[in-house]
Protein backbone atom coordinates (compact mmCIF):
# COMPACT_ATOMS: atom_id res chain seq x y z
CA UNK A 1 0.00 0.00 0.00
CA UNK A 2 1.18 3.42 -0.71
CA UNK A 3 0.01 6.56 0.26
CA UNK A 4 -0.15 8.88 -2.19
CA UNK A 5 -0.98 13.24 -1.77
CA UNK A 6 -1.62 14.08 -5.52
CA UNK A 7 -2.31 17.77 -6.02
CA UNK A 8 -2.88 21.14 -8.60
CA UNK A 9 -2.14 24.34 -7.44
CA UNK A 10 -2.06 27.89 -8.90
CA UNK A 11 0.10 29.69 -6.84
CA UNK A 12 1.39 27.26 -4.37
CA UNK A 13 -1.28 26.95 -1.58
CA UNK A 14 -2.89 23.66 -2.48
CA UNK A 15 0.74 22.62 -2.72
CA UNK A 16 1.77 23.88 0.76
CA UNK A 17 -1.31 22.01 2.02
CA UNK A 18 -0.34 19.02 0.34
CA UNK A 19 3.30 18.94 2.06
CA UNK A 20 1.65 19.88 5.83
CA UNK A 21 -0.85 17.01 4.86
CA UNK A 22 1.77 14.33 4.00
CA UNK A 23 3.99 15.31 7.21
CA UNK A 24 1.18 14.82 8.95
CA UNK A 25 0.51 11.41 7.60
CA UNK A 26 4.52 10.95 8.13
CA UNK A 27 4.10 11.97 12.00
CA UNK A 28 1.65 9.30 12.49
CA UNK A 29 3.75 6.72 11.18
CA UNK A 30 2.19 6.50 7.59
CA UNK A 31 4.75 7.86 5.32
CA UNK A 32 3.38 9.46 2.05
CA UNK A 33 4.64 10.49 -1.34
CA UNK A 34 3.90 14.14 -2.60
CA UNK A 35 2.84 14.04 -6.65
CA UNK A 36 2.20 17.33 -8.40
CA UNK A 37 -0.58 16.46 -11.01
CA UNK A 38 2.25 16.87 -13.70
CA UNK A 39 3.79 14.50 -12.18
CA UNK A 40 0.57 12.20 -11.47
CA UNK A 41 -0.18 11.40 -14.92
CA UNK A 42 1.13 8.00 -16.05
CA UNK A 43 1.61 6.85 -12.45
CA UNK A 44 0.70 3.56 -11.99
CA UNK A 45 -1.60 2.78 -8.93
CA UNK A 46 -2.25 -0.48 -6.97
CA UNK A 47 -5.69 -1.49 -6.09
CA UNK A 48 -4.87 -0.97 -2.52
CA UNK A 49 -2.74 2.40 -2.86
CA UNK A 50 -4.88 5.39 -0.92
CA UNK A 51 -5.27 8.88 -2.79
CA UNK A 52 -5.40 11.86 -1.20
CA UNK A 53 -6.32 14.50 -4.06
CA UNK A 54 -6.58 18.46 -3.98
CA UNK A 55 -7.03 21.24 -6.03
CA UNK A 56 -7.54 24.93 -5.57
CA UNK A 57 -11.09 25.76 -5.80
CA UNK A 58 -12.31 27.54 -9.29
CA UNK A 59 -15.52 28.74 -9.93
CA UNK A 60 -17.33 26.53 -7.78
CA UNK A 61 -15.48 23.56 -8.25
CA UNK A 62 -12.47 22.55 -9.80
CA UNK A 63 -9.84 24.07 -12.83
CA UNK A 64 -10.68 23.31 -15.94
CA UNK A 65 -7.90 24.44 -18.80
CA UNK A 66 -9.17 27.96 -19.48
CA UNK A 67 -9.32 29.07 -16.00
CA UNK A 68 -5.54 27.48 -15.35
CA UNK A 69 -4.85 29.72 -18.42
CA UNK A 70 -6.07 32.93 -17.02
CA UNK A 71 -4.61 31.88 -13.40
CA UNK A 72 -1.01 31.99 -14.87
CA UNK A 73 -2.10 35.25 -16.69
CA UNK A 74 -3.30 36.36 -13.61
CA UNK A 75 -0.03 35.70 -11.89
CA UNK A 76 2.16 37.96 -13.90
CA UNK A 77 -0.42 41.02 -13.34
CA UNK A 78 -0.45 40.11 -9.37
CA UNK A 79 3.43 39.32 -9.16
CA UNK A 80 2.05 35.90 -7.82
CA UNK A 81 4.76 33.03 -8.41
CA UNK A 82 3.28 30.33 -10.56
CA UNK A 83 3.59 26.87 -9.22
CA UNK A 84 4.83 24.00 -11.34
CA UNK A 85 1.38 22.07 -11.65
CA UNK A 86 -0.47 25.08 -12.47
CA UNK A 87 -0.16 24.40 -16.59
CA UNK A 88 -1.53 21.36 -17.94
CA UNK A 89 -4.22 19.08 -17.63
CA UNK A 90 -5.62 19.24 -13.75
CA UNK A 91 -6.89 17.20 -11.09
CA UNK A 92 -10.48 17.48 -13.47
CA UNK A 93 -8.54 15.43 -16.32
CA UNK A 94 -6.71 13.17 -13.88
CA UNK A 95 -9.81 12.30 -12.54
CA UNK A 96 -11.50 11.52 -15.54
CA UNK A 97 -8.67 8.93 -16.82
CA UNK A 98 -8.62 7.03 -12.92
CA UNK A 99 -9.63 3.26 -14.35
CA UNK A 100 -11.65 2.02 -11.86
CA UNK A 101 -10.57 1.39 -8.03
CA UNK A 102 -11.28 0.07 -4.78
CA UNK A 103 -8.58 1.71 -2.76
CA UNK A 104 -9.46 4.62 -0.24
CA UNK A 105 -9.00 8.16 -0.79
CA UNK A 106 -9.82 11.61 0.72
CA UNK A 107 -10.11 14.82 -0.81
CA UNK A 108 -9.43 18.39 -0.37
CA UNK A 109 -8.91 22.00 -1.83
CA UNK A 110 -7.94 25.11 -1.30
CA UNK A 111 -10.44 28.40 -1.48
CA UNK A 112 -10.99 31.83 0.29
CA UNK A 113 -12.81 32.38 3.05
CA UNK A 114 -16.64 32.36 3.20
CA UNK A 115 -19.81 30.45 2.70
CA UNK A 116 -19.40 27.70 0.27
CA UNK A 117 -22.47 28.36 -1.55
CA UNK A 118 -20.94 31.23 -2.50
CA UNK A 119 -17.42 30.56 -2.87
CA UNK A 120 -17.65 26.89 -3.81
CA UNK A 121 -15.72 23.58 -2.56
CA UNK A 122 -13.40 21.59 -5.57
CA UNK A 123 -12.89 18.78 -3.06
CA UNK A 124 -16.61 17.99 -3.17
CA UNK A 125 -16.30 17.04 -6.79
CA UNK A 126 -13.11 15.46 -6.26
CA UNK A 127 -14.70 13.14 -3.48
CA UNK A 128 -17.52 12.78 -5.91
CA UNK A 129 -15.44 11.67 -8.57
CA UNK A 130 -13.28 9.34 -6.43
CA UNK A 131 -16.48 7.69 -5.32
CA UNK A 132 -17.71 7.02 -9.22
CA UNK A 133 -14.59 5.29 -9.61
CA UNK A 134 -14.40 2.78 -6.79
CA UNK A 135 -12.78 4.62 -4.30
CA UNK A 136 -14.06 4.69 -0.62
CA UNK A 137 -13.47 7.91 1.28
CA UNK A 138 -11.71 7.90 4.72
CA UNK A 139 -13.44 11.12 5.49
CA UNK A 140 -15.70 13.85 3.91
CA UNK A 141 -13.93 16.57 1.60
CA UNK A 142 -11.54 19.28 3.46
CA UNK A 143 -11.39 22.70 2.63
CA UNK A 144 -8.02 24.97 3.68
CA UNK A 145 -8.22 28.63 3.64
CA UNK A 146 -6.45 31.37 1.25
CA UNK A 147 -6.75 34.78 1.52
CA UNK A 148 -7.38 37.38 -0.58
CA UNK A 149 -3.78 38.15 -1.45
CA UNK A 150 -3.59 34.76 -2.23
CA UNK A 151 -1.77 33.18 0.36
CA UNK A 152 -2.54 30.54 2.59
CA UNK A 153 -3.80 31.49 6.19
CA UNK A 154 -3.01 31.67 9.19
CA UNK A 155 -2.86 28.29 10.48
CA UNK A 156 -4.03 26.19 7.50
CA UNK A 157 -0.78 24.67 7.76
CA UNK A 158 -0.58 23.08 10.58
CA UNK A 159 -4.46 21.94 10.15
CA UNK A 160 -3.49 20.31 7.33
CA UNK A 161 -0.75 18.72 9.40
CA UNK A 162 -3.36 17.41 11.39
CA UNK A 163 -5.44 16.00 9.22
CA UNK A 164 -2.98 14.08 7.78
CA UNK A 165 -2.64 12.56 11.13
CA UNK A 166 -6.16 12.16 11.19
CA UNK A 167 -5.97 10.65 8.21
CA UNK A 168 -3.39 8.00 8.97
CA UNK A 169 -5.30 7.13 12.31
CA UNK A 170 -8.64 6.45 9.90
CA UNK A 171 -5.82 3.96 7.65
Amino acid sequence: MSVLVVYESMYGNTHLVADAVARGLGEAGVPAEVLSIRDAWGRPLADDDVLVVGAPTHGHGLSRENSREQAVHDADRHHLRVDESAEGPGVREWLASLPAGTGRAAAFDTRVKGPRLLTGQASRKIADALEEHGHRLLTGPESFLVTLSNELAPGEADRARQWGAALAAAL
